[in-house]
């Protein structure tokens, strides 16, 4: 006898659904945003964004982190977006509640804010993002041009938000926080309706032409709102420990080798180029230092073969360690000791000094475009790797050596060229870094750079192509601009690691 198949009974204990979960919260971000935040002008000029506004007086005058919270609690009537936009405007509320709070001078508008933020990440209910099927190429391709310049804007507006140091804006370190808390909301509101695992399989299905719509707006960052010297001294040196990660993601990331001394051929690449600086073009110098570098990595690589794990972390930190003594001591009279190596010419070209301004482009332009063209020869080297028989060699190694030996896989062979590769780019590199500082000391390759390296491969997407650049970017700006916070600067970046690692355990680009 077949069983009668029924419908299971409604949960009456459900909490409501649809658009009326979200509306309370979303409504109470409209009514905290329009709202007086200080209760009086603080010196030196309102606190942001006209924080004393009066109740609903001019909405028409909302900027700043008031605009972000409005544009939050609109998009928060959406059920996809309540969540994140919840947890934004929760960081939103935060930041300057906190703010107010030290300064004595609290109104009412942020703890209305963040109630009604904290309501919407309660109430809001996770759900799978919906598939978009891929438009035809007269539609993807401007639809990726418009997402590589909406990306521009985000990253110049990230680097100038709060300005450039405490003199030009005294409040500048919350703006910062309160618009890297707006946008963290808006990615993860595009993550929800499936915007952005869209427009990632729309690039990957038109892949040259989105490198080069992702390489000209790159190109176009010196003429945004972050064109200044400063800013391009900050993104040339991003630039510089970008390609070091993108080696490192290849010996860590792919072939799951733990290097704990990566630092080292970064140096090397760097004190080659000095001693050859004065007496040969930077061409020459750059390749001389990728080799001697990628040759000091096969040194480093075959004592390795029979260890793994613990004990080769171990083995690398010992190499790292060896470096930075013989660095600090002089050794062949290459390094420079303590006095380091100063006056390393600029890199020069067809008469043209690229610590120069040229035509209207600021100082340091030149360098940062170097770096530019060398993080994307960097990406396509991991690109073509990761997608050919070695990178499958490698990680299998990852995965299970024993196993990848078993199924005839060299592994020797594999992991010495994961070190060659590595060491390679981190040589060229480390040329780059010399030029454009102009000196070179041994205190600049120590056992923190290395880990910082290894935190950047980590917390980016070990294995994935962006994933380098996106966690060397982080870990480089964000030191950068929380330097307003002093005692409190290294707290607050450990205190985003962590919540980083909490809700994107496997990395910004996951694989």
């Amino acid at each position: 006898m077949t069983a009668l198949k029924t419908r299971p009974a409604p949960d009456v204990r459900a909490p409501v659904t649809g658009l009326w979960r979200s509306v309370p919260g979303a409504v109470l971000v409209l009514v905290g945003a329009l709202s007086p935040w200080a209760s009086a002008v603080l010196p030196g000029g309102a606190y942001p964004d006209l924080a004393t506004l009066q109740f609903f007086d001019a909405p028409y005058l909302a900027t700043g982190f008031r605009l972000h919270l409005v544009l939050l609690g609109l998009a928060a009537f959406a059920p996809r977006a309540s969540r994140p936009a919840g947890v934004s405007v929760i960081i939103v509320a935060l930041v300057h509640t906190g703010f107010l709070t030290a300064l004595g001078a609290l109104s009412f508008g942020g703890p209305v804010a963040l109630a009604g933020g904290a309501l919407l990440a309660w109430l809001g209910r996770g759900q799978a993002a919906p598939e978009w099927k891929p438009p035809v190429r007269a539609v993807a391709w401007p639809v990726l041009v418009v997402a590589f310049v909406a990306l521009l804007w985000l990253v110049s507006a990230t680097l100038t938000a709060g300005g450039q140091s405490r003199a030009t804006n005294p409040h500048g370190g919350a703006e910062f926080l309160a618009f890297l808390g707006f946008a963290v909301g808006l990615v993860g509101i595009l993550s929800a309706y499936g915007v952005l695992a869209w427009l990632s399989a729309l690039a990957e299905r038109h892949r040259l032409f989105s490198i080069t719509v992702l390489l000209a707006c790159a190109m176009l960052l010196p003429l945004t709102e972050a064109g200044t010297g400063y800013w391009m001294t900050v993104a040339s040196t991003i630039g510089v420990y970008a390609a070091t990660a993108i080696g490192l993601n290849i010996v860590v990331g792919l072939a799951g080798l733990l290097d704990l001394g990566y630092v080292a051929f970064l140096g090397i690449g760097a004190f080659t180029a000095a001693n050859l600086a004065h007496t040969v073009p930077f061409p020459i110098a750059a390749l001389a230092g990728a080799a001697t570098a990628g040759l000091l990595g096969v040194v480093v690589g075959a004592p390795t073969l029979r260890v793994r794990g613990d004990y080769l972390a171990i083995v690398t930190l010992a190499f790292g360690e060896i470096f930075f003594r013989a660095a600090q001591n002089d050794l062949g009279g290459l390094t420079g000791g303590a006095n380091s190596m100063p006056g390393i010419p600029p890199i020069t070209m067809f008469g043209l000094a690229f610590d120069r301004p040229v035509g209207g482009l600021p100082a340091g332009f030149l360098y940062y475009a170097v770096t530019v063209l060398m993080v994307a020869g960097a990406m396509a080297v991991l690109t073509n790797l990761k997608h050919s028989r070695t990178g499958r060699a490698w990680l299998a190694i990852r995965e299970d050596e024993d196993v990848a030996r078993a199924m005839g896989v060299r592994t020797g062979r594999a992991k010495i060229l994961a070190f060659l590769v590595g060491a390679t780019l981190a040589g060229l590199a480390g040329a780059v870094f010399a030029h454009k500082l102009g000196t070179v000391g041994y205190e600049s390759f120590d056992f923190s750079e290395s880990v910082t390296l290894l935190a950047a491969v980590i917390l980016g997407g070990m294995g994935t192509v962006p994933g380098a650049v996106v966690g060397a970017s982080l870990l480089f700006v964000l030191p950068e601009k929380l330097r307003e916070f002093s005692d409190y600067r290294l707290m607050l970046f450990g205190l985003a690691l962590i919540l980083i690692m909490r809700f994107r355990p496997k990395g910004l680009v996951s694989s």
